[in-house]
């Protein structure tokens, strides 16, 4: 059962801390409990019952207690029956909990007390040593491990602590000295059994001063390791590409519009990676619309003009399709062959294609997952451009890496990443940041309406109609199960096709686009979409990233509280592509207290980072490293929502180490207690 949990070793209970603490030092007899007061008993149960409210059976359990005190104290649970079982008459308890007076009853009473079985008077179940262990004291509540109960965990703890011996402390003895921690044997103790008078309200916040160590070390040695980890991939040779003239001007050349100062900045930031001698590995952010392509196709220029091929990999075939319609005439401007690779090319074109890239024919290859497949070469590859990189897993951009001889990485999402993730996941990337939208752009207004008020939406969209513009109208595919949500998804874009097409606008040309289409009517939709000849596009999500048609203004989100935040501002980001002003419809049906908090989180901002950190706290940080990096470590007691500020000093304090180490050997004990714990722990591969 502990296995179940990731309990395989002492080591492993040992790192496994309360979720919560109660004070339960205000140990009294029933007979001198006084009203309002937080108190613990013990009890033994004199009667209990399941009762009934006004003949229905809402499974309200009561039980009457006493003690030796000869009080008696009324407990009651409501939707508590299944405590009849376990609270038999003769049974002890410990209860904890707020009393209140009983004014009919004219009797102290609990309502919903914390209970523990101490067992019955026969058994021996409890002598007065294991008492004071659940009891009298400030006591952890941990999260119970199959069946083995949070009071199981509590005394299998407290004995492990009894007999153990002085830990060693890794943690580098100059950081313990100068931040004054506790040693790690003293803040483990203290961080399961707390030291009478820590503060309740520190504990629970996990800031007393062994938590707040215990917090740091964990954030200490992630952060040491994504720093050797980028250390190192600093140490591999790569391509050194020569910034001239020449080069220069033909990203002048390349260009159909004055970039943005956040484009010249995050520009000149690629290009000083790419002119050093180890690869570059770089992350660039940039809000929908923001113009992350075109600095994608200024660095391929880079690598182009020194003799060397770019790979432009997206996650879907309509995105690699976009990026190929946008970019082809731009590298046929500068003259650069380039050749879109997908699933969907016939094997007849997969086989010239890939013997045109493997002769250095093509010079910019964009497409799918079908440029990963190992008989696809390249003759030079110097540059991988991976678009919406969170799609992605690990190994697949390993996968592409090898095709070149170290080429440079350029990493893209228009998905803002919260400045916790940012230092955790992609630590050991550097990062870009387009800041600037192009000049022009206003901010898209948007509004929710429950679907009763659909009439509404289909208003605005009659208007911008008939203003000349174009409209979205999007339904959701669901994460959970996809391939029957899918289904579920395409029926009702399929249906409200035909009652816009039939009933609402039948004087409009209506379009619909979604994944099951194949490729030639996906791009027939999309192209009739972009030329203006259909003026409705009804789709599925497949729209979410990288389509781009200014004439579009409004977006109705169907079911929007089905979306995630991330999706739901993505999805937004496909209108005010123009300069007219566009506007987000979001229509829910049900709402929940988490579906309220991301329409209104969506209302009020425009800001992909606010919207980023929301998303965050809503969704938590799921799993960190795996294949499909899309989260956090399994942490044992940091978290990086409650605790963003250590994790900032935990890096300030890895880098100067790693950096600036007291003395070697103390940098090469790290090391080997990283290269050591690091699989386990994280699953990551080794450091150094």
């Amino acid at each position: 059962m502990l296995q179940s949990k990731g309990l395989e070793t002492v080591e492993d209970l040992l790192n496994y801390f309360p979720f919560r603490y109660e004070d339960r030092s205000n140990l009294k007899p029933v007979k001198q409990l006084a009203p309002g007061e937080l108190a613990t008993v013990i009890a033994e149960v004199k009667s209990s019952k399941v009762s009934k409210i006004r003949g229905r059976h809402l499974g309200l359990f009561e039980a009457v207690f006493t003690d030796a005190s000869g009080g008696t104290l009324l407990a009651k649970w409501f939707h508590g029956a299944y405590l009849a079982d376990r609270l038999l008459p003769g049974t002890r308890a410990a209860l904890f909990g707020k009393i209140e007076f009983d004014a009919y009853r004219g009797e102290v009473q609990m309502m919903h007390p914390e209970v523990e079985l101490l067992g019955t008077p026969q058994d021996g179940a409890d002598d007065d040593g294991d008492l004071a262990i659940h009891t009298g004291r400030i006591v952890p509540v941990y999260e119970a491990a199959g069946k083995v109960n949070t009071r199981q965990l509590r005394v299998l703890l407290y004995q492990l602590l009894q007999d153990m011996p002085e830990m060693e402390d890794h943690l580098p003895a100059s950081i313990t000295h100068r931040l004054r921690f506790p040693s790690r044997t003293e803040a483990i103790r203290a961080a399961h059994f707390p030291p009478p008078g820590t503060p309740l309200r520190h504990l629970n916040d996990f800031r007393s001063p062994a938590q707040f160590r215990l917090i740091f070390e964990e954030f200490f040695w992630l952060q040491c390791g994504i720093e050797l980890k980028r250390r190192k991939g600093r140490s591999r040779n790569g391509i050194a590409f020569e910034l001239n003239d020449a080069v220069r001007n033909q990203i002048r050349r390349l260009l159909p519009f004055k970039p943005t100062g956040a484009q010249k900045r995050v520009l000149k930031e690629i290009a000083g990676d790419m002119s050093q001698a180890y690869p570059m590995n770089r992350l660039l952010q940039g809000d929908v619309g923001s113009g992350k392509t075109i600095v994608a196709a200024e660095a391929s220029v880079i690598a182009l003009e020194n003799g060397y091929q770019v790979v432009i990999l997206a996650p879907t075939e309509i995105l690699a399709t976009q990026h190929y319609f946008n970019l082809k005439p731009l590298f046929d401007k500068v003259g650069y062959v380039s050749a879109l690779l997908t699933g969907s090319n016939s094997a007849r074109e997969k086989t010239k294609l890939k013997e045109m890239l493997r002769n250095g024919m093509i010079r910019v290859a964009i497409g799918t997952h079908a440029l990963i497949e190992k008989d696809v070469e390249f003759d030079s590859l110097g540059l991988a451009v991976i678009d919406e990189q969170h799609r992605f897993g690990v190994m697949q951009r390993l996968e592409l890496a090898r095709k070149g001889v170290s080429p440079d990485v350029l990493v893209m999402t228009a998905t803002p990443i919260p400045r916790t993730l940012a230092m955790t996941i992609y630590g050991d990337l550097d990062v870009s940041v387009i800041d600037e939208l192009p000049p022009g752009r206003k901010a898209i207004q948007t509004r929710h309406f429950p679907s009763e008020q659909i009439d509404l939406v289909w208003s605005q969209v009659r208007r911008e109609i008939e203003a000349g513009r174009q409209a979205y109208v999007v339904y959701p595919v669901i994460e959970e199960s996809e391939t029957q949500s899918q289904n579920q998804a395409i029926k009702a874009a399929q249906a409200m096709f035909e009652e816009l097409s039939r009933d609402i606008f039948p004087d409009v040309a209506v379009g619909l686009l979604h994944g099951r289409l194949p490729t030639a009517e996906k791009e027939a939709a999309m192209e009739d979409f972009k030329q203006g000849r259909t003026r409705i596009l009804v789709s599925t999500t497949v729209i979410e990233v990288g389509v781009d048609v200014p004439n579009a203004t409004v977006m109705v989100i169907e079911q929007a509280e089905r979306f995630g935040l991330s999706q739901l501002h993505q999805l937004r980001g496909r209108v005010g592509r123009g300069s007219e002003q566009s506007h987000c419809l979001l229509v829910t049906e049900k709402l929940g207290d988490s579906g309220k908090e991301r329409i209104r989180t969506l209302v009020d901002s425009q800001d992909g980072f606010v919207i980023a950190e929301m998303d965050l706290k809503l969704r938590g940080p799921g799993e960190l490293f795996g294949t499909k990096q899309s989260g956090m470590p399994s942490l044992r007691i940091a978290s990086i929502i409650r605790d963003p500020d250590i994790l900032a000093a935990a890096r300030e304090e890895a880098r100067a180490f790693v950096d600036h180490p007291p003395a070697q050997e103390d940098l090469v004990a790290a090391t080997a207690y990283i290269r050591d714990h690091w699989q386990r722990r994280y699953g990551l591969v080794n450091v150094a």
